[in-house]
């Protein structure tokens, strides 16, 4: 009876795009924090005094407390186990908490002196507040994947993912765009951290009356308050670790990520130091990035929903990621108008991979497991997205350094962006072997995701 009126409930197509769009506005507010100190790296090192390392260090705490406390994978297991309003709500909570510490570290009215752990009082506080974040904007991330799977399954599922991933595009290019701009008007770093802080309480209201939405429907429809299907079984894990398509979908995923997200947190300094852009128009450039994936991302989740393909659409995304990172590594066209070009070509390739890769997930793993599957694979990712920040710091701190004359810091980012490439090739070489296994075992990557 429950699955009937389920079925029900997802039929409306006000429902499900209204729910939709609750959830995505949520995503953007956590993911317009996630970047807002990128374009700030050059203001942090004159202001500040950090330098590349501790900057790249505080970067990658991000996904400390989901890798290495597994913060993800219990937020997977509660999420599978108590529902999408829980987990959605602590996650959202999580986010303005972090936030709060970050922006304490970064304004005036931080007075802490010295070291703490090893590192500079500040960088180290306002690395905890980014780590505390980095658990609620993840866990959150899955329950949104989870909600769209609940109530897109078998219908406009990838372009659903593809419009949420979309919007949350849109905060990152609004922090990659505005963020110097904003911090320059008021005069303070710790401007723009105060505007997330807002946006994220903001969020955190659209998804409780996205709560108070899902509630209803489920008490119109009689069903129980419990959400979950059945109570979460380590045999479930099993299940999961023991797919050999699980674990190509979370390697494919942390290398492209790791050539992409870890990559914007330098582009706004890649392009001052190499392509000589104004530093307060420099994140305008990386901006193009998640504004063509706004477009692009849902085009392509379409495409996949009504022709199939996701395979294949992975692969292509791969191959151009190589090709971007390669032509930002060549000392050739150190002009404005070629990175601009390359990085709308880098956006292209953001959008194949993403809009296929998180709807294939379904197809490989039973949707009573989906929310402990997607907690792993963005655990993975986590360890990417954490280790190569610090790692291109630390390359640009020991190798890069060059003297420009003007007596201000200045970089070589041909090894970072080397780096990368390796990523794009690495990326490609799974991507083929999914498709390999897709054919060996059947999952239906290659197949339309909307029913006859």
């Amino acid at each position: 009876m429950t699955e009937k009126i389920q079925q029900k409930l997802s039929d409306s197509k006000v429902a499900r795009w209204s729910v939709l769009a609750l959830v995505a506005f949520t995503m953007l507010t956590g993911y317009i924090l996630t970047d807002v100190m990128s374009p700030l790296k050059p203001m942090l090192e004159e202001q500040l005094g950090w330098n590349s390392t501790e900057y790249g260090f505080f970067t990658s705490a991000y996904g400390w407390f989901n890798v290495f406390l597994f913060m993800l994978i219990i937020g997977g297991i509660i999420l599978d186990k108590m529902g999408v309003r829980f987990t959605g709500v602590a996650s959202c909570v999580l986010m303005i908490i972090g936030c709060g510490i970050k922006y304490w570290a970064i304004s005036d009215a931080f007075s802490m002196e010295g070291e703490l752990f090893g590192w500079k009082a500040q960088v180290m506080v306002a690395a905890l507040g980014y780590a505390l974040f980095g658990v609620g904007v993840e866990t959150a991330g899955i329950t949104v994947s989870k909600i769209i799977v609940r109530w897109f399954k078998g219908k406009e599922m990838a372009l659903a993912m593809g419009l949420e991933m979309a919007t949350a595009r849109l905060g990152t290019a609004m922090a990659l765009s505005i963020t110097v701009p904003f911090a320059t008007y008021f005069q303070s770093i710790a401007a723009p951290i105060l505007l997330c802080l807002i946006m994220l309480c903001i969020g955190l209201i659209t998804f409780l009356v996205f709560c108070v939405m899902d509630r209803k429907l489920d008490a119109s429809a009689g069903v129980e308050e419990e959400e979950a299907e059945e109570p979460f079984r380590l045999k479930d894990i099993l299940v999961i670790v023991t797919s050999k398509g699980f674990w190509l979908i979370a390697l494919l995923c942390v290398l492209f990520y790791s050539a992409v997200f870890p990559f914007l947190k330098y582009a706004t300094d890649l392009m001052v130091n190499k392509y000589a852009v104004d530093p307060e128009l420099a994140g305008n450039i990386p901006a193009i990035l998640p504004f063509g994936t706004i477009l692009l991302t849902p085009f392509f989740g379409n495409l996949y929903d009504r022709k199939g393909k996701g395979a294949t659409i992975m692969m292509y995304g791969a191959l151009m990621l190589i090709g971007v990172h390669l032509l930002f590594t060549l000392p050739i066209l150190n002009e404005w108008w070629f990175a601009t070009i390359v990085m709308i070509v880098l956006g292209i390739a953001f959008s194949l991979v993403p809009s296929a890769m998180w709807p294939s997930v379904p197809k490989i793993i039973p949707e009573k497991q989906l929310g402990t599957a997607y907690a792993m694979i963005f655990w993975v990712q986590n360890i990417g997205l954490s280790m190569v920040p610090l790692l291109i710091g630390w390359i640009l701190d020991t190798y890069c350094k060059v003297d420009n004359g003007t007596g201000k810091i200045a970089y070589d980012y041909t090894l970072p962006m080397a780096v990368f490439t390796g990523f794009g090739v690495l990326a490609l070489f799974i991507a083929i072997l999914l498709k390999r296994e897709d054919k060996r075992k059947g999952y239906g990557l290659e197949l339309p995701n909307i029913k006859g």
